[in-house]
């Protein structure tokens, strides 16, 4: 595994670490039939229960056949206890195995921290939230803004 896979996999086991509810779905409720403009949250465990843990958003939502969901324009946020946005994962479309855990598409998937500092984009991916791993399968591209390092010149 080369160091950006090394990267991308950290980074994503991270975040998906940050979905995964003890015992449950991080995403619960989907629309059944079809929907537009929809959204649903999950909370933190108490004594932070008050507290978004997890923000799935999309445009549209459809029921397809084998308990399957089609969301288009996918948008998941996931954020810390103390409320901070930690990521934002944006896809065009995906299709979503509720009773599964499973997300996958053939398309585009951008992964971007909350403070800007780490973006992973690519076509392609499967998110396994049971395993709380995020596999992106073609031309990933991964951006760390890290700051300058300054040299003291003696």
């Amino acid at each position: 595994m080369n160091l950006n896979a090394a990267k991308i996999c950290l980074a994503a086991g991270a975040a998906l670490w940050l979905l995964a509810e003890p015992g449950g779905r991080a995403q619960e409720k989907l629309p059944v039939g079809h929907g537009q403009d929809f959204t649903t949250e999950s909370y933190f465990e108490p004594p932070h229960d008050r507290q978004i843990k997890m923000r799935l958003s999309g445009a549209e939502v459809t029921s397809l056949p084998g308990s399957l969901e089609d969301i288009r324009q996918m948008r998941l946020e996931t954020f810390g206890v103390d409320g901070k946005l930690a990521m934002v994962v944006r896809a065009p479309q995906c299709t979503f195995a509720p009773f599964d855990g499973l997300a996958n598409s053939p398309g585009h998937i951008e992964l971007q921290t909350g403070d800007g500092k780490f973006h992973v984009e690519g076509e392609g991916f499967m998110w396994r939230q049971n395993e709380q791993f995020l596999t992106i399968s073609n031309r990933v591209r991964t951006v760390i803004d890290m700051p300058a390092v300054k040299m003291n010149a003696s």
